[in-house]
């Protein structure tokens, strides 16, 4: 059997943004952990339009290729690590968006959360999150916050992360690939 496929989104789409940075932290902590093919997909990239399709995502009937294509990325994956900025205590509008053109692709589904920000690390934004990931029967397989995330770059603009910072990205990656295990036996 293959290794589950994870997709590291990129949440933020802002000039200046960090996302790509934290997420290309998680991505080699995932690659290292060595449980899954590991995919990233920066929504800054993928450049969706404000929700355009006709008819209702539960239907599947879409009719835009960037919809089609945002919806083989989702299908083919197994579990979901989204990598969300927090802005004014909640998380941005590109990945609600992001969520909202599908449907039965996220469904049954493990999904971790890495948030990060200043002195919360955006730990409003994780939470919002969570009774989204809910409604999509998402099944949640743990959270990271990185507080005072531009304290954690490198000159390169790289993540740098602590100790406690390993251990908490170690912790979500095992319990994302024992729940993505178990998803998809069932």
């Amino acid at each position: 059997m293959t290794k589950p496929v994870l997709q590291v989104i990129i949440g933020s789409t802002r000039p200046g943004r960090v996302g790509p940075a934290v997420a290309g932290w998680i991505a080699k902590r995932a690659k290292q952990q060595g449980d899954f093919e590991v995919e990233v997909t920066d929504l800054a990239e993928l450049n969706l339009p404000l929700f355009d399709e006709p008819h209702h995502p539960r239907l599947g009937q879409y009719v835009h290729q960037h919809t089609m294509d945002w919806s083989a990325i989702v299908d083919r994956s197994d579990a979901f690590v989204f990598v969300i900025p927090e802005y004014n205590h909640t998380f941005n509008a590109a990945i609600k968006n992001a969520l909202d053109y599908l449907h039965s692709e996220w469904q049954n589904k493990p999904a971790a959360i890495v948030s990060y920000g200043g002195a919360s690390g955006g730990a409003h934004a994780a939470r919002a999150l969570e009774p989204v990931l809910g409604a999509l029967r998402m099944v949640p397989a743990g959270t990271v916050n990185v507080q005072a995330i531009r304290g954690h770059l490198d000159e390169a603009g790289r993540v740098e992360p602590t100790r406690q910072m390993d251990a908490a990205a170690t912790a979500m990656l095992d319990q994302l690939a024992d729940r993505a295990g178990l998803l998809r036996a069932a």
